[in-house]
């Protein structure tokens, strides 16, 4: 028993969105196995699906997915090594990448049509739980990136707040002591 009943593992939050995250990947393998894909590999093709038909930037896919880049790269490279997409510069926009579907990456949503339903019938709950759960979670991932966007202006003004006044700081005392020592020579 923990010294701070807070700190219990059955009373957190975290600990079962952590584990009903990972049996759920692991729920997904057995329905995207046959087709080559990993978990990610299929939430990153059903962006795409979604998304519109000209494709997307890797910027906008990530964002989308939640994902930085270090991790999103790696992903995409595997999927158009598979021939499900393709990747290219912006013609536009040399800095962006964009992200579109092979004929074979479309096709690969009509053999996965089937997948969403047979993870429905796996959980064994009602449409209306799960309903309610996704409703819980969404509202529960905005009050995160409100509360991180806030948390991380606000590091950002202390920081920059900071770096002015070091700046400042350092630049009052370089002039004060090149005054002083100018005043000092003559």
């Amino acid at each position: 028993m923990p010294r701070h009943a807070q700190l219990e593992l059955d009373l957190q939050l975290c600990f079962p969105l952590y584990a009903a995250s990972r049996a759920l990947t692991r729920a997904y393998a057995p329905l995207l196995e046959p087709h080559g894909l990993t978990y990610p590999q299929y939430l990153t093709m059903l962006a795409l699906w979604s998304g519109p038909p000209g494709g997307q930037s890797v910027g906008d896919l990530g964002a989308r997915l939640r994902l930085d880049s270090g991790t999103l790269t790696p992903l995409l490279k595997r999927l158009e090594q598979a021939g499900l997409i393709r990747r290219q510069r912006d013609t536009t926009d040399e800095r962006r990448v964009m992200i579109t579907l092979t004929p074979e990456g479309d096709r690969l949503q009509d053999d996965l049509a089937h997948v969403p339903g047979a993870l429905v019938e796996r959980l064994g709950l009602p449409a209306e739980d799960l309903f309610s759960l996704r409703v819980i979670l969404d509202r529960m991932l905005t009050a995160l990136d409100t509360s991180l966007d806030t948390s991380l202006a606000t590091r950002l003004d202390t920081s920059l707040d900071t770096s002015l006044d070091t700046s400042l700081d350092t630049s009052l005392d370089t002039s004060l002591d090149t005054s002083l020592d100018t005043s000092l020579d003559t």
